[in-house]
């Protein structure tokens, strides 16, 4: 479809902004994000990169799909920003799992639409547990199945999560550097905090941001996207249903933390 000259500017002149600003407040954008052309020449643009264009009430944001688009963050950049000197790969992915718990506290274990209204730190670290006891308690054959079912190294993660010290979390004040497992939470919170994900209630309590609804409910809760990771997560506290979980074969995912050698 042709478009005239003057809806092509406009259109990348919204994208532009998106691009440099990773997001603009819609209200002063209305002009050009109502205009239907406008909206269909800017996707264009940011499907170009591997992104794509959404919006809450508020706000209107670009997000990479991919990881070999150039606004996707590096591993690189994420130990740099948000992880401490000696991190490794396997920090980023069990980071990852962190953030899968994280939003499962909100929408039941991934299985309700409606998010709740905020998840305690202490709440988050319990979870955490429960998932990692849960991986833990299957046969180590079975983890590796899923390994290459998934693309995860799970038996690696059960390790990681294990090896962090348990004793510190006794340690009244916690903060992004303390080794414990509370320690590692406050760091994925402020890496979610970072990318406009979580706000911080105060005493302990969080909660998701518009952005964030808006991206998990159009893309993170969707298989294609989460390749079948939180099917197999939470059915396994159901051996009959996570057998039809390892057995389903899932598409690749941008967001998804892959198999470390």
């Amino acid at each position: 479809m042709d478009y005239p000259e003057k809806t092509v500017f406009r259109a990348f002149d919204l994208y532009s902004h998106l691009a440099a600003k990773g997001g603009v407040a819609k209200a002063d954008f209305a002009d050009l994000y109502s205009d239907e052309d406008v909206r269909s020449l800017a996707q264009g643009f940011a499907a170009r990169v591997q992104c794509t264009i959404i919006d809450d009430a508020d706000a209107i944001y670009l997000i990479p799909i991919a990881t070999d688009s150039p606004f996707h963050m590096t591993n690189e950049q994420i130990k740099k920003d948000f992880l401490t000197a000696k991190s490794l790969n396997m920090d980023i992915y069990l980071m990852y799992l962190a953030i899968i718990v994280f939003v499962g506290c909100f929408y039941d274990s991934y299985t309700s639409w409606e998010p709740h209204d905020f998840v305690t730190l202490q709440s988050w670290l319990e979870h955490m547990n429960q998932r990692i006891d849960a991986l833990a308690s299957r046969k180590e054959e079975e983890l590796r199945q899923a390994e290459t079912d998934y693309n995860v190294n799970w038996v690696a993660l059960v390790r990681k999560w294990t090896d962090l010290d348990s004793v510190k979390e006794t340690v009244k004040k916690q903060d992004a550097r303390t080794t414990s497992r509370t320690g590692f939470l406050m760091m994925t919170k402020r890496f979610l905090e970072a990318q406009g994900l979580l706000h911080d209630n105060g005493a302990g309590e969080y909660s998701l941001t518009e952005k964030a609804k808006t991206i998990f409910t159009n893309y993170y809760l969707e298989e294609r996207y989460n390749r079948g990771i939180t099917d197999f997560l939470y059915s396994l506290d159901h051996p009959t249903k996570n057998s039809e979980a390892a057995a389903a074969k899932p598409s690749e995912s941008p967001a998804s933390p892959e198999k470390e050698a």
